[in-house]
C-alpha cells in the first residue's frame, strides 16, 4: 500500500502529511463496524478508493475549488480524499445516511481535517448549500441527468459539477443533456480517465453553470429521481 501511495504523490504532488492521512484514512475504513463501503481492505481501498478520488485532480474545476460539496459522500470517496489532497479548500460533505454520517464526521476529527463539515440531510434540503460551490462532485450516486439536477442549484455562476461514471451511456448523456438544458447548465462533457492500472472504464463528466437556476428547483426530494428530465417519452 505504501508503495502505491508514494506513486499516488508523485502524480498529484501531495505532500508528505497528505500522504499519512491517505493510508491513515483508508485504516479507518478497514476496522470501522459500520457498513460504509464493500472494500475495506486497504491493499485494495488505494486504487479503488483513493486512486480513483484522486483522479479527479485532474480536472481543474475541483483541483482549483475553493469550496467543494461532494453529493452522496458514503465512506468519503472522493469527498474526504479531496479534503485531504487539498487542505485549504472547504468541503462539505453531503449524505442522507446516518450512520455514514458518523463515520465521515469521526474520520474528519481523527485526520485533523479543519477544512471539513458534514450535512446530514439530502442534497435538495440543503438550503444553506445554495449557490456557494465552484464544484459539486457525485460518484456512484445517481444517473447523470439527476445529478445535474441535484448539482445545479449548489453552484455558484461558473460553478462545475464533476461526476464519477463508467462506461458511456448514450440514453443517459442525453437525458443529462435535456436537464441541463432546463437548469441552466451546459452539456455535459464526458473525459475518459486512468486513476490506476488495471481499472475498469472511468469517465468523468463536466458540466458549468452558465445561467440561474429557474424557480421551482431544487425540487422537493426524491422528485429528481421520480420524475426525472427524459430526452424523449
Amino acid at each position: 500500500m505504501q508503495e502505491r501511495l508514494a506513486a499516488l504523490a508523485a502524480r498529484y504532488a501531495l505532500s508528505p502529511w497528505a500522504v499519512a492521512r491517505l493510508g491513515d484514512l483508508l485504516d479507518l475504513v478497514a476496522v470501522e463496524p459500520a457498513s460504509i463501503t464493500s472494500v475495506r481492505e486497504p491493499e485494495l481501498g488505494v486504487d479503488v478508493h483513493v486512486a480513483d478520488s484522486l483522479v479527479g485532480l485532474e480536472i481543474e474545476a475541483v483541483s482549483g475549488a475553493e469550496r467543494l460539496a461532494d453529493l452522496g459522500a458514503g465512506g468519503g470517496f472522493p469527498g474526504l480524499v479531496l479534503a485531504i489532497a487539498r487542505p485549504h479548500a472547504r468541503v462539505s460533505l453531503v449524505e442522507s445516511v446516518v450512520r455514514k454520517c458518523a463515520f465521515l464526521d469521526r474520520a474528519a476529527a481523527t485526520l485533523g481535517l479543519d477544512n471539513v463539515t458534514v450535512v446530514n440531510g439530502r442534497a435538495e434540503a440543503w438550503a444553506d448549500g445554495l449557490g456557494v460551490h465552484d464544484a459539486v462532485t457525485a460518484r456512484a450516486v445517481a444517473p447523470l441527468g439527476v445529478l445535474v439536477e441535484y448539482a445545479a442549484p449548489l453552484r455558484g455562476r461558473d460553478g462545475r459539477l464533476v461526476a464519477w461514471k463508467g462506461r458511456r451511456d448514450p440514453g443517459e448523456e442525453a437525458d443529462a443533456v435535456v436537464a441541463a438544458a432546463a437548469l441552466g447548465m451546459t452539456p455535459p462533457e464526458a473525459r475518459a480517465v486512468d486513476p490506476f492500472a488495471g481499472a475498469e472504464t472511468r469517465t468523468l463528466y463536466l458540466s458549468a453553470k452558465v445561467a440561474p437556476t429557474p424557480s421551482g428547483y431544487p425540487r422537493r426530494p426524491g422528485m429528481a429521481r421520480k420524475r426525472p428530465f427524459r430526452a424523449s417519452t
